[in-house]
């Protein structure tokens, strides 16, 4: 069961989560510079690799926004390197196989399918700013959708500050 639900405003939860080519992502090394959290349910099926190359296409102009991006799924590091490499991501997709950082997130929900409920992820986004403060929530984000809803709320971030 999902144990909390963030809200815009609330702080982040701290992490450190093990990553695509062999990296470490932690809120430590992300002190002061905005970033996004988004949860996908599955390495390499056909929605989160929407979501995914559509993201991919937008780092250009997330990284002139100094925006560093966050994939999380439950699966196996192993998994999620061979999904970055088929598709050429870059940014760092981690692994919560605890689902942690998704409980913490409240992504980690009840799923239905064909009469059947089971734990799963939450296809969730979180923007987070340079405060560590959550200033962007999307909660069950259309794929195709996802890249543009990002950009425009990383700009409109920026200009903020």
């Amino acid at each position: 069961m999902t144990t909390s639900s963030i809200q815009t405003g609330d702080r982040a939860p701290a992490f450190s989560l093990p990553a695509s080519a062999g990296r470490t992502v932690d809120t430590a090394s992300l002190s002061g510079k905005p970033y996004l959290l988004y949860f996908y349910p599955k390495a390499d099926t056909p929605g989160c690799t929407t979501q995914a190359c559509g993201i991919q296409e937008a780092l250009p102009a997330l990284g002139k926004l100094d925006m560093t991006v966050i994939g999380v799924s439950p699966d196996a590091v192993a998994k999620i390197d061979r999904f970055a490499g088929k598709f050429g991501l870059t940014f760092p997709l981690a692994s919560d196989e605890d689902h942690k950082l998704a409980e913490a997130y409240g992504t980690w929900v009840e799923k239905s399918m064909y009469g059947k409920t089971y734990m799963g992820m939450e296809r969730s986004s979180f923007l987070v700013d340079g405060d560590g403060i959550v200033r962007n929530i999307w909660r069950k984000v259309k794929p195709a959708d996802h890249a543009a809803l990002v950009a425009e709320a990383a700009r409109n971030l920026t200009a903020e500050d």
